[in-house]
């Protein structure tokens, strides 16, 4: 073998046992926030039920809030409607 091979030879072997420690601590810190990641979501996902519940009888209320106030809003516009026709009629009645 050349020396020129020879050395980087012992300089790919170096590289790879000075990689080894740099990927040890590399790959917990990887699996660790993967863990806390997934317990999260875990935590998260019981809760998100209980508040999309929550949220769903909110919006329900509300809903039945508006369909009451719609409700009374048609009453008054056919109250309304009926005190107009009527004053049509006393016109035309009045003007002839």
């Amino acid at each position: 073998m050349h020396p020129v091979t020879a050395q980087s030879d012992s300089t790919s072997s170096e590289g790879h046992l000075f990689l080894s420690p740099m990927l040890i601590p590399l790959v917990a810190i990887i699996a660790w926030a993967a863990i806390k990641i997934t317990r999260i979501n875990a935590a998260r996902s019981t809760d998100s039920a209980s508040d999309l519940t929550g949220r769903v009888e909110e919006l329900e209320r509300g809903l039945q809030g508006v369909q009451q106030q719609l409700a009374e809003t048609q009453e008054r516009l056919d109250f309304a409607e009926r005190l107009l026709a009527r004053g049509k009629e006393e016109r035309r009645a009045g003007g002839s």
